[in-house]
């Protein structure tokens, strides 16, 4: 999101070009949103991703932006993400006193049945918070190719996490290659397209993770631009190594379920599952 975030603010808001001074640049208050809102290592479905920006008007003016991006769009919890949502609205306000813009951004198949206010309401007492808020769901792949923004993109190769366990895996591949050819060539910048690319290749995972490693010669046979170059494409083969290798110590030294593996390390439970069952081949 930080390679990108300009064009996410300007996906998100038409008039961001007009309000935000991009030239300027952007803060990113990862230390104090954790203080704000600490979180107890609990055992979750749902997965959060929450960043919190500063941001400066053309008029010099300081404004904060909340993303708060929900990563399955579990409909069960409705409630308690609204809840969420408020509540670190209260507590920014409260420590520093900025203006506020919150963003809820929903990636999974139910994001459209997602709510976009907070309610309250205790005998006379009575509170409304609404924040908008984005489904991927609500952009069509045609739409998304078509655009000239990098975070449209971003959008696409998310809309195809949802698809991991149903197409087959060559499919899935040809699809990603088809994302990362085309991302080349609308010549969005070597930074910005090496970090969509990284994206497409983490986020979108395989059961199989020697498929990543197809995907990654591939790109490189087609890499023009040497958008990807040596050393990346080695930290990238490391990271994966690194990957299977803490999944590999979570299941022989804990109880954990394949679920909550996933969620630890930010792989897909088809990954934690493939790397299990390599085990029990072993054994």
């Amino acid at each position: 999101m930080e390679e990108v975030f300009a064009d996410l603010l300007r996906f998100i808001f038409p008039d961001a070009d007009q309000v935000y001074n991009m030239e300027r640049g952007f803060e990113y208050l990862d230390k104090e949103l954790a203080e704000l809102y600490p979180e107890p290592d609990e055992e979750k479905d749902t997965r959060f991703a929450d960043k919190l920006v500063k941001v400066f008007h053309r008029d010099g003016e300081e404004e904060w932006v909340l993303l708060h991006i929900e990563i399955q769009g579990d409909t069960s919890r409705r409630m308690e993400f609204s809840e969420r949502m408020y509540e670190y609205f209260y507590r920014i306000r409260d420590r520093y006193r900025k203006p506020v813009s919150a963003v809820a951004i929903f990636t999974g198949q139910n994001g459209k049945d997602m709510p976009d206010r907070y309610t309250y309401e205790y005998r006379s007492t009575r509170l409304t918070y609404e924040y908008p808020v984005m489904s991927i769901l609500d952009f069509s792949d045609e739409e998304l190719d078509k655009s000239s923004n990098p975070f449209a993109q971003v959008v696409l190769a998310a809309k195809m996490s949802l698809l991991e366990e149903k197409i087959p895996e060559d499919d899935l591949l040809a699809l990603k290659l088809l994302i990362a050819n085309k991302l080349q060539e609308k010549g969005f910048g070597k930074v910005k397209t090496r970090a969509i690319l990284n994206f497409l290749r983490n986020y979108v995972l395989f059961e199989n993770p020697g498929m990543n490693r197809k995907f990654d010669e591939q790109v490189k046979l087609n890499d023009k631009y040497n958008i990807m170059d040596t050393l990346e494409y080695v930290r990238m083969e490391a990271k994966e190594e690194n990957q299977i290798t803490v999944v590999k110590n979570l299941i022989t030294t804990t109880e954990f379920s394949d679920e909550r593996i996933a969620s630890i390390v930010g792989v897909s439970v088809s990954f934690v599952k493939e790397v299990r069952q390599e085990g029990r081949n072993k054994v």
